[in-house]
């Protein structure tokens, strides 16, 4: 019977001015994902390592979005699953996307690709809905389709790949602490004043430009939130510090990946963003907490087959 091994990437998504509408494929780690073909009828979860979570398909976010693309499309075969967790969970990094994009992407493959990868969008946004309590893409999609994505609309599932300047890395800094998503969204406010909707919409208009055109210094300017990092900065240690920090090293923007506890900097070039690595480990050295810092170039290509 046939088995194929899949890796699923990371992302920050909400991107500063981008909230639940921007995102970027990181290239540094993700999930692997393994599908083996079986003569038993159904769809199982045979193993979970590098994490605690549930192997029932109801209550896994691989298994419902499986489920999901598997009732629009019936394998006559079925399909076992396992999954190495190598996205920490509740890491602000997209854990449940990456599993949830593996696991569509993967029996897609096993089933002769019936699906366009950005049809296969929509079934891994249901895996993630059930990991965050509401539908959307920003994680999912540059999972899915690698580089930097724009979700115009999530429910009609209107979806672009961005261009960017080449030399564009990513530092992340992890504080070893997790922030559960669908919490996270409860510190949101209901209500934002139509002063700063403006300044939001101006940037998320102003960064895709910049993006386009590779204009750094407009990139930079652009690369602010206005309306979602005041409420969530507070959750997450010594935020102010570590953004002071990339800003002085030569950072374009800092912000909060997803619903944190990561946080990210994009920089022009691989030597700066090892200089605000650096320090970033540098802040962190002798506090309380433990870490994780790494930085990443953006993955263009997205989920991919590593192995048949």
């Amino acid at each position: 019977m046939k088995s194929i091994k899949v890796i699923s990437p990371s992302s920050v998504a909400n991107l500063s001015c981008g909230f639940d509408i921007l995102g970027i494929c990181l290239d540094h780690t993700g999930d692997e994902m393994i599908f083996r073909e079986s003569k038993i009828p159904g769809l199982r979860i045979t193993k979970i390592s590098g994490a605690n979570l549930s192997k029932s398909v109801d209550q896994n976010v691989a298994g419902i979005a499986a489920k999901s693309y598997l009732k629009n499309y019936p394998s006559d075969f079925g399909i076992e699953i396992e999954i190495i967790k190598k996205v920490a969970v509740g890491s602000g990094l997209g854990s449940s996307a990456s599993s949830a994009v593996g696991a569509v992407f993967g029996i897609n493959y096993l089933l002769q690709n019936k699906v366009s990868k950005i049809d296969l969008i929509k079934y891994a946004v249901d895996g993630e809905a059930f990991a965050s309590g509401e539908a959307h893409a920003d994680n999912v999609a540059p999972a899915m389709l690698g580089g930097f994505t724009y979700i115009r609309d999530i429910k009609k599932f209107d979806i672009l790949k961005l261009p960017f300047p080449k030399d564009l890395f990513v530092t992340i800094f992890h504080p070893s602490i997790e922030i559960k998503t669908s919490v996270s969204r409860e510190v949101l406010n209901k209500k934002v004043s139509m002063k700063k909707v403006v300044k939001q919409t101006a940037n998320l208009g102003g960064l895709i430009s910049g993006l386009y055109t590779c204009d750094y210094e407009l990139i930079s300017r652009c690369l602010v939130d206005e309306i979602i990092e005041e409420v969530r900065a507070p959750q997450i240690p010594f935020f102010h510090t570590l953004k002071e920090s990339a800003l002085e090293n030569g950072s374009l923007g800092f912000g909060i990946s997803g619903s944190g506890p990561s946080v990210f900097s994009i920089s022009r070039g691989k030597e700066t963003a090892l200089k605000i690595k650096e320090s970033f480990e540098k802040i962190f050295t002798g506090k309380p907490f433990n870490f994780n810092t790494f930085i990443s170039k953006i993955n263009s290509h997205g989920v991919k087959v590593i192995q048949e």
